[in-house]
């Protein structure tokens, strides 16, 4: 892969991610008390549910807005991606080890799986 070549499959991955983040997003910012009642939650902080809603779509959205960019920048934004998504498994896990509702595991599994793609494109553009 040459250096300003970005695989046609991750910007589909970044294009996915995306809709992924607002799917999540846009109830969670409008609705949160509603939306992880749904989902099994009992304690509810619907600032700290925010806080999350506004990660996903800053980073959704910038996911977006990059699908066309350089190497560079999608080495970048795979670093960050990376970086949220270990902590945000690792606070998952703690939150569910913790008393969590069961739904937890099951982000768990969506967030650890975003971190390996993203660790496995890094990995693959480190190569070029």
């Amino acid at each position: 892969m040459s250096d300003t070549a970005v695989p046609s499959a991750l910007k589909r991955w970044f294009v996915l991610h995306f809709a992924a983040d607002w799917l999540f997003a846009i109830p969670l910012f409008v609705a949160p008390r509603a939306f992880l009642g749904a989902l099994g939650w009992r304690e509810i902080d619907p600032i700290s549910s925010r806080l999350v809603a506004a990660a996903l779509i800053g980073i959704g959205t910038q996911s977006l807005l990059s699908r066309n960019n350089s190497v560079e920048s999608y080495r970048a934004l795979l670093e960050l991606k990376i970086l949220w998504s270990a902590s945000a498994t690792l606070g998952l896990v703690w939150s569910a080890l913790d008393g969590g509702p069961a739904m937890t595991w099951a982000f768990v599994c969506v967030f650890a799986g975003f971190n390996a793609l993203w660790s496995y494109w890094r990995w693959r553009l480190r190569r070029s």
